[in-house]
């Protein structure tokens, strides 16, 4: 599934496509997705100049002349650009065709993906309105998590991918961020000293940062909007990792269900 940093890289991705283009048609293939697109969508949209790219969360953000698109890429879904004359295949549900003669392409096999369109203020916006700070922002830092986390006692993995909490630490990088910061991810929420959080926040910011560098992490269906797969997966440490030496410590890594999750951690060398 396409977590933040998949996000972030096709962000990175299409801008230089997007940026300062005009959508002259919308061709919609498939209304019906995790929310059914608007019928008046392509209308709505039609003629728009595109301002600029932004990401909130998993949401990627297109902010134009006429109003905000909202792209989700759900479970499967990519975005790229294609050449406007290169034909649709079966899971290509919906095209922007660009004054530049260029497509964006929405791919989604399993369609739980979304296309959303807004003009009120996105910050008040349903999906939006309760998320927590971005990881890699000022506003996420040790105090912060420290002060959230008191009088919890759900699992600190869970904690870290709440995204009330937290945005964009799913299942994999809070794994990873929670190897790196040596902290076992069962451990009650509220038990957790400010100092240990200092070294998870530390490392979330680190592991998001690497994979965004690394293009993300394909494990299945995800690319960028170049097309070209992640490449984080090759630098994973716990994750998917189970029955293989540590790579910190004598110790094997070992796989657990936490909130009904996949978890990978080391029980010697996390505490």
């Amino acid at each position: 599934m396409p977590e933040l940093p998949e996000v972030e890289t096709t962000k990175r991705g299409l801008a230089p496509h997007l940026e300062g283009r005009k959508v002259k048609l919308c061709e919609i293939r498939q209304h019906s997705l995790r929310w059914p697109v608007d019928a008046d969508f392509a209308a709505k949209i039609r003629g728009a100049r595109i301002q600029r790219l932004d990401r909130r969360a998993k949401y990627l953000l297109v902010e134009t002349d006429k109003g905000l698109a909202i792209w989700h890429l759900g479970m499967s879904g990519s975005l790229r650009i294609v050449d406007g004359k290169l034909p649709p295949e079966k899971h290509d549900h919906i095209d922007w065709l660009l004054d530049s003669g260029q497509r964006l392409r929405f791919h989604d096999p399993r369609r739980f993906g979304a296309l959303l369109w807004t003009t009120e203020d996105i910050a008040d916006h349903e999906l939006i309105a309760h998320l927590g700070p971005e990881p890699l922002s000022d506003e996420f830092h040790s105090d912060y998590l420290y002060s959230a986390s008191r009088n919890r006692k759900a699992p600190v993995k869970t904690f870290i991918m709440d995204g009330r909490i937290v945005v964009g630490v799913g299942n994999i990088y809070a794994s990873e961020a929670l190897f790196m910061a040596g902290i076992r991810p069962q451990t009650p929420a509220g038990k957790i000293s400010r100092p240990r959080y200092a070294r998870l926040v530390e490392a979330i910011k680190t592991v998001l940062a690497a994979a965004i560098e690394q293009g993300g992490t394909t494990l299945k269906d995800f690319v960028g909007g170049d097309g070209k797969p992640g490449y984080f997966a090759q630098q994973l440490n716990a994750y998917g990792r189970a029955g293989q030496p540590c790579p910190r410590c004598p110790g094997t890594i070992r796989e657990q269900i936490i909130g009904q999750r996949n978890t990978f951690f080391c029980p010697r060398c996390q505490r």
